[in-house]
């Protein structure tokens, strides 16, 4: 069948791009996107609201020191850049004069793309970001592009194959159908539109992922049955790296592309400018694919569909029609290969290949710090089973090696900083990381995987369940389990014994503060105990491994809780907001208690984990691994105590964007 020929058309205040399989109507030049036709609905969007709140890119900023800024991006010029057979491309560009602007514009030019093609069935969306010279200071927090739907039309939301659901409607977040709860954004719903979901809880924080996980989203709607599906064909533009965890859909019915936040990592990932830094930064393309069946029954498979697609577009990034100097073509890239391999001689005299690491190239310069990189690109894959990884299709630059291993503690870090040219591949052989170690391994809890997921996660409270994550494993997902905390230990606090515990039954996930009388939250103490045949002369090592924090106050004291034996203390740490956004992991850190051999003994002994700040019923440290190492000795022990055995096949591994040389 031939394809159908591509139009372009301009009334008024008004643009439509056609190509036969969908329609978009915007408007000249702020770039909003008002309407989107296609399979027979003559608007996918909610046209009942504002033209501006329809299809938008916003920004939150601020000067520095100031108070957050919400702006709507809009073009103050519009102009067709491309038109041909193929493909159209339109743009809606505001450009910041920094010598005529007011204290209260943003200081930035944006320009807003939008590109249809022939026989695609679908749309492309790119934004232009820039920071010309002259420019004040200023913070930029987070910007994205946000969808809003019909929502007589759209009520059925995908993330991935397990996380599939009806929605509420935006009526049911109302206080005459809801009753917010302690976090804002948390409605339980006590008379909702469907009467199925009455007695659920509903939170957009809920159907977060990480990058790594993420990459397509969307709802399905019916009469007639369509899907409107945000695919993500890189993560390279998005800040953060592959852990960093994003918002994707919520009731409205919303699809968000979020490109730029500080959600479950805090106010470090803003991204700060200097007065007259310049910037460039092209955030996209996201590809926004839309498909449709006839048959009811068959809806289900416009997911399966969407997967597809996704794959695809995957294959086919960076791709090769778009207009913008600013966007690199595949063949102005460069790649690197290599082989990461680990040494840690008291879990193996050879090397250990790095299996299922993730390693990646960022601009940032120390070991870790690339989860708060918001300036430049970032590009990350999994090594294979061998440790071989290849990273392709890299924008030009000098950046850092980065990477970690799961097993293992840390952050990896190249000693010597990578060039990657214009249409050349960069061999490094073979690589080695040493994770942190002073010593043989006395005992240890959890699994090094940068997670809490190993952990004891409560059942919720039936009055805040939310059916999606029963029997899940994202449990953690549900409202309100740091008082499951106080439900479980009522009067007196966790006590894990080395040996006879398990921390998927017996370590509860978030170290929070217990709920007391009138509802007032105080401090918490854990304790570990292990038993010592021996105490060897020297320093011991406790390490502590953390996948969150959230405004704590952490202690350690070692058999006696007086100052004497306090061993470690870290106040106000994290900002993460991990637990009260039912997240399992944050901004992840390593933190060393060292402590002389004189404050253990011959037998029992016991480690104090203080969560001291009281007050505060959402903070909480999440611990990722615990490692007690001791003193070297000239026949030092591997381990006193084996090691839990977890199975590694449960623990979900996404080989994202493997690639082996």
């Amino acid at each position: 069948m031939a394809k159908k020929k591509m139009k372009l058309s301009s009334q008024g205040p008004y643009v439509t791009m056609d190509n036969g399989l969908v329609k978009l109507t915007i408007v000249k030049p702020q770039g909003y996107i008002i309407g989107i036709a296609y399979g027979g609905m003559d608007n996918l969007l909610d046209a009942k609201s504002n033209e501006s709140s329809r299809g938008y890119w916003d920004i939150n900023w601020n000067l520095p020191g100031g108070q957050d800024r919400y702006h709507l991006l809009e073009g103050g010029e519009y102009s067709v850049v491309q038109m041909n057979k193929e493909s159209l491309e339109v743009s809606f560009k505001n450009t910041y004069d920094p010598w005529s602007a007011r204290g209260t514009d943003l200081p930035l030019t944006v320009d807003i793309r939008y590109i249809v093609r022939t026989g695609v069935s679908g749309f492309y969306c790119y934004g232009i970001y820039e920071r010309p010279s002259g420019c004040p200071a200023f913070d930029l927090a987070q910007t994205r592009l946000v969808f809003k739907l019909r929502k007589d039309k759209f009520h059925y939301m995908a993330i991935t194959d397990e996380k599939q659901r009806v929605m509420p409607m935006p009526e049911d977040l109302l206080p005459d159908r809801g009753k917010q709860l302690i976090v804002p954004e948390s409605v339980l719903l006590v008379n909702p539109i469907n009467p199925d979901l009455k007695g659920e809880v509903d939170d957009k924080y809920m159907y977060s992922m990480d990058n790594k996980d993420s990459g397509l989203h969307g709802w399905i709607g019916s009469g007639p049955i369509i899907g409107f599906w945000t695919i993500f064909p890189s993560q390279e533009f998005r800040n953060g790296g592959p852990t960093k965890q994003n918002l994707t859909v919520h009731t409205g019915p919303t699809c968000l592309a979020m490109f730029q936040g500080t959600h479950y990592l805090g106010i470090d990932m803003v991204a700060q400018f200097e007065e007259g830094e310049t910037w460039k930064k092209v955030f996209g393309p996201v590809f926004i694919y839309l498909n449709s069946t006839p048959d009811a029954s068959k809806a289900h498979n416009l997911w399966t569909d969407a997967k597809k697609q996704r794959l695809f577009e995957e294959t086919v990034w960076p791709y090769d029609f778009v207009s913008s100097l600013n966007y690199v073509a595949a063949k102005d890239r460069g790649s690197v290969s290599g082989r990461l391999f680990v040494q840690d001689r008291y879990i193996s005299d050879s090397l250990i290949p790095a299996k299922n690491a993730y390693i990646g190239l960022s601009v940032a310069t120390t070991a870790g710090s690339w989860q708060l990189e918001s300036k430049g690109y970032q590009f990350w894959v999994q090594t294979d089973s061998n440790g071989n990884f290849t990273i392709k299709n890299v924008i030009p630059g000098v950046y850092g090696l980065h990477g970690w291993v799961p097993g293992f503690m840390g952050d990896y870090l190249n000693k010597e900083q990578i060039t990657i040219s214009e249409g050349k591949q960069t061999e490094l052989w073979n690589l080695t990381y040493y994770p942190p170690r002073d010593g043989p391994t006395l005992w240890e809890i959890g699994f090094p995987d940068r997670t809490a997921i190993g952990d004891f996660v409560p059942d919720v409270n039936p009055m805040y369940v939310n059916k999606l994550f029963i029997n899940s494993p994202e449990k953690y997902r549900q409202y309100g389990l740091w008082d499951r905390y106080t439900d479980i230990h009522p009067q007196l606090d966790q006590i894990y014994s080395i040996g006879i515990s398990n921390p998927k039954t017996d370590w509860f996930f978030a170290h929070v503060d217990r709920r007391g009388p009138g509802n007032k939250y105080g401090p918490t103490t854990w304790t570990i105990k292990f038993n010592l045949n021996s105490v060897t002369t020297g320093t011991y090592q406790l390490r502590l491994s953390i996948a969150s924090a959230t405004r704590s106050d952490l202690e350690v004291h070692v058999n006696y809780m007086d100052t004497g034996h306090l061993v470690f203390q870290e106040l106000n740490l994290g900002t993460d907001n991990t637990v009260c956004r039912h997240g399992i992991h944050g901004f992840y850190c390593l933190f060393s208690a060292n402590f002389p051999s004189t404050l253990l003994v011959k037998g029992d002994n016991s480690i104090f984990l203080t969560q001291a700040r009281g007050g505060d019923s959402l903070c909480g440290v999440l611990y990722d691994y615990i490692r007690l190492e001791a003193p070297e000795t000239s026949e030092s022990p591997k381990s006193l105590y084996p090691p839990i055995e977890y199975n590694l096949e449960s623990i979900p591994v996404i080989l994202w964007q493997t690639s082996v040389p």
